[in-house]
């Protein structure tokens, strides 16, 4: 006598059908996943460079915690992905832990993606790895596309060293003084820049810099991808008919092993910076480490910067 068939758990089996993705009209099933944080490194534009062990996570989590929920349901929605979408941002992020680590002391799986590329670059995913970590959950990497990368691999720029800057200070005092640090790490520089600054930024860059060559990407991966290579000196001058739309990086090679110290104009840019927060011992010890000008002129201009300081201040 034929056994009778055990009865099925309709909610287990309905979870299972729901779980997977679809590539040109194919239907793939993705496994649950088990409990664990899993940081998954999504399309900067194309949206065809995502990975299929992705695809599979995605599909296989309980939750994605995401930047920008719309962004990221045009991507679940292209892969026929149903996924639960909560929002982690910057401005609800304390509030948001709480209940993801919750999420995953209950056995649950999320997934934490930003709007493009790999999360916790330039986003705010580093304290909830930090609080994942220190709760004692797992957290899984998933490698794959990354704004960074992508710009030095088509740079034309020394890659065997690189410094990540990220997006520089809004305000062009405090964005001066950074690049005037920057002029003297010895490695390729990266860094992000919004439309409405790039123009600004790249005068500074020659001003700061001079004649290092550099590259402009701009929309990387998008169908108006441009790259622009030329000296920071040549792209500045052309700066006024650079399409601003579009999100940026800019990649600029190091310095010249015989590269001149920093200008008069940029020595002043950094030293103001320092003397609005630090005695004048301590700023002149910073920018004489950053600057390669001597220690006596360096001094010099600090006490006279901050006489012209004390002078503003007494005139208020």
């Amino acid at each position: 006598m034929r056994a009778k068939p055990a009865p099925i758990n309709t909610t287990e089996a309905t979870d299972a059908a729901s779980r997977g993705f679809s590539i040109d009209a194919h239907r793939l099933v993705a496994p649950k996943l088990p409990a664990g944080l899993y940081l998954v490194a999504t399309p900067i534009g194309n949206l065809g460079d995502i990975t299929l062990r992705a695809l599979q996570t995605l599909a296989g989590v309980d939750i994605i915690a995401c930047e920008d929920t719309r962004i990221t349901r045009r991507l679940t929605e292209r892969y026929d992905i149903a996924a639960q979408l909560k929002p982690y941002h910057e401005h609800n992020a304390e509030a948001a832990r709480p209940r993801i680590l919750e999420a995953l002391a209950a056995g649950g799986s999320v997934a934490l993606v930003s709007d493009a590329g790999t999360p916790l670059i330039s986003d705010p995913g580093y304290k909830l790895v930090r609080e994942v970590c220190a709760a004692g959950h797992a957290v899984h990497a998933l490698p794959g596309p990354s704004s960074v990368l992508a710009a030095l691999s088509v740079a034309a720029q020394p890659t065997d060293r690189f410094f990540f800057e990220g997006f520089l200070p809004a305000k062009s005092a405090a964005r001066r003084s950074r690049l005037a640090e920057l002029a003297r790490i010895d490695a390729t520089l990266v860094m992000f820049e919004s439309g409405n600054r790039v123009q600004d930024t790249l005068a500074e860059l020659s001003e700061i810099m001079g004649a290092r060559e550099a590259a402009i990407c701009r929309e990387l991966t998008k169908l108006h991808e441009e790259i622009s290579r030329a000296t920071l000196s040549e792209l500045a001058r052309e700066a006024d008919t650079l399409e601003t739309r579009g999100e940026f990086v800019l990649v600029i090679a190091p310095p010249a092993a015989d590269a001149d110290v920093l200008t008069a104009d940029a020595l002043d840019d950094l030293l103001r910076t320092q003397l609005a927060t630090h005695s004048v011992k301590d700023a002149v010890a910073h920018a004489v480490a950053l600057s390669g000008r001597p220690r006596r002129e360096v001094y010099a201009r600090a006490l006279e910067l901050a006489k012209d300081l004390r002078s503003g201040d007494d005139e208020d």
